[in-house]
Order: C-alpha cells, then sequence, then structure tokens
C-alpha cells in the first residue's frame, strides 16, 4: 500500500450528502457525551471518594446497553432506522437537560446521577445500531469502508475536543454547565438527522417485521447470525479481550489524585491524550479502510492497544503516561475501523442493524465493565496493578482469538457478506 494510500479517504463526505448529516449528527452527539462524562467522573469522584465505587458509573452506563441494545439491533431491522435514530437522540437529550437540573440543585444523590446515566445509556442503546447501520444504505458499496472510517475519525475528534472543554466547563461553571452543554449538542444533533430521507427496513433478514412481539426471536437469529459467522465472531471476542480486560478510564481520577496532584484538568488531558492519538490513528485510517484483510490490522492494532494501556500504569511520570494514551489511542481507533468494516461487510442488510447492535453493545458495555473491573481490581490491589494486568493478559488474549479464528484474519473486503442465519422452525399449525 502506498504512503497516499494510508491516508483518511474522505470521499463519503465529498459525495454523499446524506451521509453528511448522519456523519454530523453522530459527531456532535459524541462530541456531548465526551464532555459529559468529565462531568460525570469528577461529579461521582467528589459525592464518594472511592475508587470501587467509581466503577459503579461504568456499571450504571453497561447494563442498559447490555440490556437494550440487542434490541435496538432488532429495531434498526425492523423499522425506518431513520425514525429510530431521532426518537432515541431526543430521549438522550431530555435526560441531559434532568442531569444538568440535578447538578444546578447540588442534590448529591448518587443514585439519581446512576439513574439518569443508566437512562441516557438506554437511549443511546436502542439508537446506536440504526445510526450504525445508516452508513451501508447511504454510501455506495465502495465507499462503506470508508465511511466507517471517517465516522470513527469524528469519533476520535469528538474524544480529543470533547474532555478538554468538559474539562474547562466543569471547572467554568461547575458540572451543570457541562450537562447543559451536552444537551444543546443533542438537539442540534436531532436536527441533522431529521433531514436524513427515510431508510425502512428491507426484510431480507429472516422475519424481521415480526414487530414488537418477536423481537427477542430477532434477536436470538442475531445472535446466531454473528456466532455462525468465524469472522464476526472473531471481531466481537477481539473488541470483548480489549475492552473488559483493559480499560483506564474509571482509574483516572485516581492516578491524578496519587500522582499529578489530583488536577481535574489532567484528568481531562489524559482522556484527551487518547483523542489525539485517536486523531493520528484516523488520519492512517486508510490502514485499516483500505486493507485487503482488515481482520488482521485489527487483531495487530488490539494487541498494540493493550500494551499502550500496560506501558501507562507503568509510568510514574505525566509526558511518557500521556505518550502511552497517545499510542493506544491511535492503535485503538485502526482497530475499531477495522472491526467495522468487517462487521459492515460480512454482514446482509437484514441482518446489519442487528450485527451492528451487537459490535455497539460490545464496544460501549465493554469499555464499561472494563472501568468497573478496572475500579474493583484498583481497590483491592492498586492502580498499577489493575491497568498493566488488564493490559498484558488482554494481549495475550487477543493472540489466542487470532490464533483459534483463521476466518478473521482471512477476511476479505470483497469477500461477500454470507447468510449464516440459522434455519427457521416451522410455524405451528
Amino acid at each position: 500500500m502506498s504512503a497516499r494510500g494510508r491516508l483518511i479517504d474522505v470521499a463519503p463526505l465529498r459525495t454523499g450528502r446524506a451521509f453528511r448529516r448522519l456523519w454530523l449528527g453522530s459527531l456532535l452527539a459524541a462530541l456531548g457525551g465526551q464532555m459529559s462524562m468529565v462531568a460525570l467522573l469528577q461529579q461521582v469522584w467528589d459525592l464518594t471518594g472511592s475508587a470501587a465505587l467509581m466503577g459503579t458509573l461504568g456499571l450504571a452506563h453497561a447494563v442498559p446497553m447490555v440490556v437494550l441494545g440487542l434490541y435496538g439491533g432488532a429495531l434498526a431491522d425492523s423499522y425506518d432506522r431513520r425514525r429510530v435514530v431521532l426518537a432515541t437522540t431526543g430521549g438522550a437529550s431530555v435526560v441531559a437537560v434532568a442531569l444538568a437540573l440535578q447538578a444546578a440543585a447540588r442534590v448529591e444523590a448518587l443514585a439519581v446521577v446512576l439513574a439518569l446515566v443508566a437512562v441516557q445509556a438506554g437511549c443511546g442503546a436502542l439508537g446506536a445500531p440504526a445510526r450504525r447501520a445508516l452508513i451501508a444504505r447511504l454510501l455506495p458499496g465502495d465507499q462503506v469502508a470508508a465511511g466507517v472510517a471517517v465516522t470513527h475519525v469524528g469519533f476520535q475528534v469528538a474524544m480529543l475536543v470533547g474532555p478538554a472543554l468538559g474539562g474547562v466547563l466543569v471547572a467554568v461553571g461547575g458540572t451543570a454547565s457541562c450537562f447543559a452543554g451536552q444537551a444543546v449538542l443533542l438537539v442540534v444533533a436531532w436536527g441533522t438527522t431529521r433531514g436524513l430521507p427515510a431508510v425502512p427496513a428491507r426484510g431480507d433478514g429472516g422475519g424481521v417485521q415480526d414487530r414488537v412481539p418477536r423481537q427477542r426471536a430477532a434477536v436470538r437469529r442475531g445472535l446466531a447470525y454473528v456466532v455462525r459467522s468465524p469472522a464476526l465472531r472473531g471481531a466481537v471476542l477481539t473488541d470483548v479481550l480489549a475492552t473488559v480486560l483493559v480499560m483506564p478510564v474509571s482509574l483516572f481520577p485516581v492516578v491524578v489524585d496519587a500522582r499529578f496532584g489530583g488536577d481535574p484538568a489532567v484528568t481531562g488531558l489524559l482522556l484527551s491524550a487518547v483523542g489525539a492519538g485517536g486523531i493520528l490513528g484516523g488520519l492512517a485510517s486508510g490502514v485499516a479502510s483500505r486493507a485487503e484483510h482488515p481482520g488482521r490490522v485489527m487483531v495487530v492494532a488490539a494487541t498494540t492497544w493493550c500494551a499502550g494501556v500496560a506501558a501507562f500504569g507503568a509510568s510514574p511520570w505525566l509526558l511518557p503516561a500521556l505518550a502511552a494514551l497517545a499510542v493506544a489511542g491511535a492503535a485503538d481507533t485502526l482497530a475499531v475501523i477495522a472491526r467495522g468494516v468487517v462487521t459492515q461487510l460480512a454482514a446482509t442488510d437484514g441482518y446489519r442493524g442487528r450485527v451492528s447492535s451487537v459490535e455497539h453493545v460490545v464496544g460501549v458495555a465493554g469499555p464499561d465493565l472494563g472501568n468497573a473491573r478496572g475500579g474493583v481490581v484498583s481497590g483491592l490491589t492498586s492502580p498499577e496493578v489493575a491497568l498493566v494486568s488488564g493490559g498484558l493478559v488482554g494481549a495475550a488474549g487477543v493472540l489466542a482469538v487470532a490464533a483459534t479464528h483463521p476466518a478473521l484474519r482471512a477476511f476479505s473486503r470483497a469477500s461477500p457478506a454470507v447468510p449464516h442465519a440459522p434455519r427457521r422452525r416451522p410455524a405451528r399449525r
């Protein structure tokens, strides 16, 4: 691959008006979420002062993702995906207003904060699969991989700008101002999504038009579809290991308090370092989006992410710690883009929403569970042990998946999506 071929491909933004709207709405929603994360981390730390209880924030976000995320995929394969995104984005904006009001009123109740986080996570879980599955319907087939890449680069921009902006808002106006900023961004994101064309379900996903009474069956068929596809299964397992065992974000305030003077601005710097690395990885996203075998890129990048987090945990100095997080962030971007290419191209459109829901549940709930794991292990041992051990074990797990799933390594962008759906039981007479 030439040096130019390794650079990001922005053709989807140039040629696709509808995709630009989707991309902008996704960017704004992600920016608001990253801003809000700084406020939530600070508020929960101020309320509890406990490393172990910091993990409850991850659980409050992860449980709705697991419970509702798979149903979001069934909705995306059953209903107009544009309407699903509109409804869930609107719900998330209402919750952001509620978070701002509780912070302004100084409620100081951990249960209230966690409940609102759970509701907002539920909105995201129901809407994210439809948002992801829209990419392949709004772009021609030869631009889908590039669309996945620029979408994730937008998220990395949000990771870079959002935490820094959130840290400034918290320092200047308190957590309430940060939550209010998220609400404004979500409203604008809703407006951009409203201009998208209708994207109704095609009905080629094994009976997904059964509607609400049989959504459970649709979810089961979607899970079986992923399990029966070796490439999809390997991609999901790789992400599970790289997130549940490795995610460091919940430990950032603890590390800052122990090593760097407890300054909330440094917490923002750590988050922004991951985002900055992600931007660099995004600029080189052609490595993943143009790769003939994106599964191989995912394995190498996921292993590098794990090693970078372990290096961060071992560093007692700020600059090396930031550098390690930047390397990890770049690798994570390439891993996520490669995973997105595999999941979008290996699935037929009738199952793409449910495959996207599995990817989203793992990609979002996995880090939350990883944050919870980090808090528990840190409370029992130390932040250093939690970070280093998680990174090393995660890297070993990713390599094991690569060794046992040759289909993931062999998957080609030119490979057609294969209908791995399970056989349906005959209808009862």
